[in-house]
Parts: structure tokens; sequence; C-alpha cells
């Protein structure tokens, strides 16, 4: 069996940053734990595959160690080499997933995700997780991952986390987040449990730092920048229960994996 794939520098115009991400377009589902293989031997945060399903795509995401419920950077990869090599018609995509259904959009030289709005509740602040991060940290809350609160931009640039220490948290990962110097808000986003020490540019975290951070500064309206070695953009909106996250990707691999 071959399989063809294409890998996308996901929220970038240029290659070699933002968030790369493989994707696969199949004709029908492979077994998970071949999935599974096949993103442990691509070695990159996210591998998506997809197949069409009663008019809809599909959509899936593995890491190279867990099948994960929602990804943003690799779901905007899937809608490029979609819309790129297999000249999907029209402006709209919906995929439909674990975590109900999510909508890709081009607008410009942007393509914007629909995803949900998960509000953060706070919680306590634990000894635990600022051992692990290594700062000090204002507040501390949570939704499907844990959000921590540093005093400014400069304290997220300069963290350097113990990723064995985080990997023991009960949390599929950490984001840290502060107020930005030139951009609304900065973070950056750890899920060592999960086989990602660091992941470039991570769209699902902004399903909670948008409504986080439009609740603190009063809009609706926002740029972001998670600030990894790669680095990324976001332009993000918040839209009642739902968030729009925008952002460029650019194709710049495609080869062929052969399984006979």
């Amino acid at each position: 069996m071959q399989l063809d794939f294409h890998q996308v520098d996901a929220f970038s115009s240029r290659p070699f940053s933002g968030n790369p991400a493989m994707v696969y377009r199949l004709d029908a589902w492979l077994d998970a734990a071949l999935m599974q293989q096949i993103a442990a031997e691509h070695n990159l945060a996210e591998t998506a595959f997809m197949v069409r399903e009663d008019r809809h795509w599909h959509i899936r995401w593995f890491t190279p160690g867990a099948e994960v419920p929602l990804c943003g950077h690799a779901t905007l990869a899937a809608a490029q080499v979609l819309f790129e090599v297999y000249d999907e018609a029209g402006d709209q995509l919906d995929f439909h997933c674990k975590s109900g259904r999510l909508g890709v959009a081009r607008e410009g030289e942007q393509l914007v995700l629909d995803f949900p709005a998960l509000i953060p509740q706070p919680v306590a602040v634990s000894l635990e997780l600022e051992e692990a991060l290594g700062v000090s940290v204002v507040s501390v809350l949570a939704a499907d991952k844990l959000l921590a609160v540093l005093d400014s931009e400069q304290s997220v640039r300069a963290c350097q986390p113990d990723f064995a220490l985080l990997a023991r948290l009960p949390w599929q990962g950490v984001i840290i987040t502060a107020q930005g110097d030139t951009h609304d808000f900065v973070s950056r986003f750890f899920a060592p449990a999960i086989g990602i020490n660091e992941d470039p540019v991570t769209g699902s975290a902004h399903c909670s730092l948008i409504p986080y951070w439009s609740q603190r500064l009063k809009k609706t309206m926002l740029r972001a920048y998670q600030c990894s070695r790669r680095g990324g953009e976001l332009h993000c909106r918040l839209e009642g229960a739902r968030v729009k996250i925008g952002g460029q990707a650019r194709l710049v691999a495609s080869g062929r994996l052969w399984l006979d």
C-alpha cells in the first residue's frame, strides 16, 4: 500500500517557521494503531488524517505518542492541502471530529479556523506547577489544558520548564501566557506527557486563550504571538461561543509512504 503525504508549516507564510504538520487524505480509515505508527514515524507534533464521509471531511490527529481530540494547526494544514493540492472548491470547509464540527474559511491570504471557545476556570496555583515551570505564576486556570498566567512577556520567553516534572502533572498540556509587548498577548505550550515538549504554534490552546484575554482586555479582536523558537502569529476573534483563529500556511513538502 502506498499513501501520499504533504507537510505544511501552519501559521506562517514562509518555510521553516510556524508549526509543521503532516497531512494524509485517505479513501478510508486505517487502523488506529497504524495511524499512530505513521505519526511516530514522521515525529512531528501532529499528523492529520482525513476521510470524506457523508459529504463532510472527518479528521483525526495523532502526536508521536497519542491521538488527541482537537488540533488547530494540523486542521489549518489539512485545509491548505485540500485547497492547494486537491483543488477543493469554494472557500469554506467543514471538518467533523471527536470535538464536534470545525470550520475553516479562506479570507484573503489567511485561513480562519472556527473552533469552540473553551472558557478556562480558576484553579489553585500549585507548588508542583511552579517547580515544573521554574517561574512564579500569577494565576492558574483550566479548561481542557492548564493555563498559567505569568507577569510579563519576558517571563514567558525566558521560561525553561522541567519537562519530566511537567509530564507528571494530571493535565494533557500546560499553556503559559502574559500580556504582550507588541501583541495583545503571547503564549507558549508544553505537552511532554503526549510526546511534545514544546509545540511551536498551538491553535487549540487559543480556544481558551482568546476568551480569557478577550474578557481581561475588554476586546473581541486580538493579535497573538506564540513565542516558541519557530514562532507564529495568530489573528483572533471571539464570536459568542466560538473562536476564530486566522493564519497563513505554507506547503513545504510532499511524498509517498510505502507500507508494502
